[in-house]
């Protein structure tokens, strides 16, 4: 029978995993559970793909609470089952924030939360990307334990202060396969004093790309470049941006007040040929940049969901395709280089096959199925397929911190 193990430290965690190895028992690794969704269901050696059965749950979320914050040192460290919106209301009360901008995906599986050890394992990062970076540029240090039962830290509260391999970028992005996470330190950054957003109305996908281009391109620092066409731009929660007949393109800028002021005054005019530019207040501009980075035009539905990182200028061109091919809609972020497709049917692959063919002769990039129902996931390649150099080196990095395939077995790829 399928037991939940919530081990209250480390060292029980340690014991858990050890007892697993020793009985060959598969474990699923969760925080807050609420990303059950996001990759292929996890298929223990006791099930099947018609019976979802895993050894165990090893629940993380008792390992949770901000053990060390400095704010002038722009450092925190937590537990891996800290809920990420405690974290983002105790860096909001110092003016500080995480600079990357996390995404908050469980409302794409009908959830609320998340915990930061699901955020850094799934390096969820937001539209704050083109300028501030991924995930796991922000991560200092990580501890935890790895499917050998065996405990491991890796760097610390400063940036450069081990040598060696450094772990915690592996970590990041490994959705629990090499280890569960018990602690995290992160780099956090002061928050802008001052936010405005730029939008313009009625671009066609190509032009609107050109225009993100021609922003992110220019010495502004915008920090959010978004497109989203009529059809999504409909379900944005802010009346003063959705229309239900226009797409939207937007740009973000922030910082000190006189130079986002000046700024917006520079792209005013560098944007003028693409069209007339309308300026958002902070207030609004905080309430559209979280529905674009949450993805809030597809939240709570169970319509298939791709998540495709492609060359931005061939971004519009790659949607177009696969709208041939595969009707649906689609939005677009970090000025074209990340695009969510949502499809209007439903398709024994999820239109995976048809999605990657398109993206391979058009540039390349990945796409990941992000929702879809556990059937389909579990038959279909979740993640973009890796070449063969790649999967050797995947099976290897596995084998060396999880030989029997212990940790959340075949979260990523089949067989690791």
């Amino acid at each position: 029978m399928t037991e939940v193990l919530k081990p209250s430290d480390s060292s029980q965690l340690e014991d858990m995993v050890k007892w697993a190895i020793a009985d060959d028992i598969p474990l699923e690794i969760v925080g807050l559970a609420t990303k059950r969704g996001l990759g292929r269901p996890i298929i223990g050696k006791q099930g099947n793909i018609g019976n979802l059965v895993i050894g165990h749950t090893i629940d993380l979320s008792s390992l949770s609470g901000v053990s060390l914050y400095e704010p002038d040192e722009l450092v925190l460290t937590a537990g891996a089952g800290t809920r990420v919106s405690d974290i983002e209301d105790l860096l909001e009360s110092e003016g500080q924030q995480l600079a990357f901008e996390p995404i908050h995906m469980a409302k794409l599986y009908g959830n609320e939360g998340g915990s930061l050890g699901g955020l850094i394992a799934c390096n969820l990062t937001g539209p704050r990307r083109i300028k501030a970076g991924a995930a796991r540029d922000h991560v200092l240090g990580i501890k935890g334990v790895s499917g050998r039962g065996e405990y491991i830290k890796s760097g610390g509260r400063v940036v450069k202060n081990v040598t060696g391999y450094d772990l915690s970028k592996l970590m990041t992005g490994s959705y629990g396969t090499l280890a569960a996470l018990t602690e995290i330190t992160l780099k956090v950054l002061p928050a802008p004093e001052n936010t405005s957003t730029l939008v313009i109305f009625g671009l066609d996908e190509k032009t609107a790309q050109r225009a993100l281009s021609t922003a992110i391109n220019s010495s502004h620092e915008v920090s959010g470049a978004a497109h989203l066409p009529a059809r999504s731009s409909s379900e944005l929660s802010l009346g003063d941006i959705r229309n239900e007949n226009s797409s939207v393109t937007a740009l973000r800028v922030e910082g000190f007040r006189p130079s986002v002021v000046a700024r917006c005054e520079s792209l005013i005019k560098l944007l003028k040929n693409f069209g007339a530019v309308e300026k958002i207040n902070k207030e609004n501009s905080i309430v559209f940049w979280k529905d674009v980075c949450d993805v809030g035009p597809y939240k709570e539905r169970k319509d298939p969901l791709w998540r495709m990182s492609v060359t931005p200028t061939m971004a519009p061109t790659i949607v177009e395709k696969i709208n041939s091919l595969i009707a649906g809609c689609a939005f677009y972020d970090w000025g074209g280089g990340l695009v969510w497709y949502k499809l209007d049917e439903y398709m024994s692959d999820s239109g995976a096959t048809i999605i990657r063919d398109v993206i391979n002769a058009n540039g390349g990039g990945h796409a990941t199925l992000v929702r879809a129902e556990d059937s389909i996931r579990s038959q279909t390649d979740v993640f973009h397929p890796q070449t063969l150099a790649l999967a050797k080196l995947t099976a290897r990095i596995k084998n060396s911190f999880d030989p029997q395939r212990i940790l959340n077995p075949g979260r990523m790829y089949l067989e690791v």
